[in-house]
């Protein structure tokens, strides 16, 4: 959603993109074609179990690096480099930025900037916390722990070799100095395009219905529910019997698979538009224990006019104008509270949604964002 927000913004402002990127290629009738002169694909390479450990025994590069980056998507960059000329390649994610130095050694005096969706050695440590807390976890831990020192090394070498780095928090962008003492670094938020979020007639619910979203193998996400369907959700019923929880987005983790059933647990897989489940959820809950970035889930819940019960983890990131329309409870039964009053009243849910719509279009619009990126180039001399 923030690549797509970016190439649309700088598509409309003039500038001429092309796109290399992991997976099938567009279908003809994608608006990336209207969006890019050039789009190269390559599809991810193939790593088992097998693949990962030797890695993580012989290797010092981390897991997060190694998932993406093929040797046809560094031919792909190649043939772009060799065939077209570039003012600036931008890099979009801490996971394509093996090929950065592919960049340098072929044309070094081309500039590169290197967007962070998250300060990912950050996220990574907050991880190792949580795990780190559960005995049966401990093995997560040590994973995670490894990993968080192989990030932060690899990190900080990519924010030094870039011409400037983008985060999109005050507080990423903190973590990431702090991390490269003297590397350049702007924030740029993520934002969405909220007028696809706005809902044309109120829904009616049979029953008291909660929803959360997002790509559902991420861990972070995983966790979330985890916590949320263990602890936090049985105090609901325990009020409201007949409450029922949508967990909805692509490519649900094994262990949630198992959460479903006849009930009160819907997990949906991949859904073709998201806005049908948002505006039919009575409370959004983003019960988040560990992450870093701006939550995109966050922002089409407020688009989309949703009361929202969130943790401080989940709000991370927000302008306080946003934050001061959600419900923020970091304990079981805080949260659990913050649902159920929400639930019994249907005056306070539709105040907080109207809130937060009005004050998501007034500071994460892609309209209002789009500025500060090229703000960002211009104080990184590009």
């Amino acid at each position: 959603m923030r690549v797509f927000g970016l190439l649309k913004g700088l598509h409309e402002a003039g500038h001429r993109i092309s796109l290399l990127a992991v997976g099938a290629a567009p279908e003809n009738d994608s608006p990336l074609h209207d969006l890019c002169e050039h789009i190269v694909t390559a599809p991810p390479p193939t790593r088992g179990l097998a693949d990962r450990l030797r890695d993580l025994l012989l290797g010092s590069k981390p897991d997060v690096v190694l998932r993406l980056v093929s040797d046809e998507l560094r031919q792909g960059l190649i043939a772009l480099l060799e065939s077209q000329k570039f003012d600036l390649v931008q890099f979009e994610g801490l996971e394509v930025c093996d090929l950065l130095p592919l960049v340098k050694q072929r044309l070094p005096g081309l500039p590169c900037c290197y967007d962070a969706f998250n300060a990912e050695y950050q996220l990574q440590r907050n991880l190792y916390m949580v795990d780190r807390r559960q005995p049966a976890r401990w093995p997560f831990a040590l994973w995670s722990r490894i990993q968080a020192r192989r990030i932060a090394s690899f990190e900080r070498d990519i924010c030094l070799r870039a011409a400037g780095t983008l985060a999109v928090s005050d507080e990423d962008a903190r973590a990431l100095r702090a991390l490269s003492p003297g590397s350049p670094v702007a924030v740029v938020p993520n934002g969405i395009f909220t007028g696809q979020y706005q809902l044309a007639q109120t829904t009616q619910n049979a029953q008291p219905t909660l929803a959360f979203t997002g790509k559902m193998d991420y861990r972070p996400n995983v966790d979330a529910m985890h916590w949320f369907c263990k602890r936090v959700l049985p105090r609901v019923l325990e009020e409201q019997p007949a409450c029922h929880l949508n967990i909805v987005g692509q490519s649900p983790h094994a262990s949630l698979k198992q959460l479903a059933g006849p009930g009160h647990i819907t997990v949906t897989g991949r859904v073709e538009e998201i806005q049908p489940w948002l505006h039919g959820c009575d409370v959004y809950v983003a019960p988040l224990l560990a992450g870093s970035g701006t939550k995109l889930k966050v922002l089409e819940a407020m688009a989309s006019g949703c009361a929202i019960v969130a943790t401080s983890v989940a709000a991370t990131g927000l302008p306080p104008a946003l934050t001061r329309t959600m419900r923020i409870a970091d304990e079981e039964q805080e949260m659990a509270d913050a649902i159920l009053e929400l639930l019994d009243d249907a005056n306070s849910r539709r105040r907080m949604g109207e809130a937060a719509a009005e004050a998501v279009r007034g500071t994460s619009d892609w309209s209002a964002i789009l500025p500060s990126l090229l703000t960002a180039w211009e104080r990184f001399g590009l």
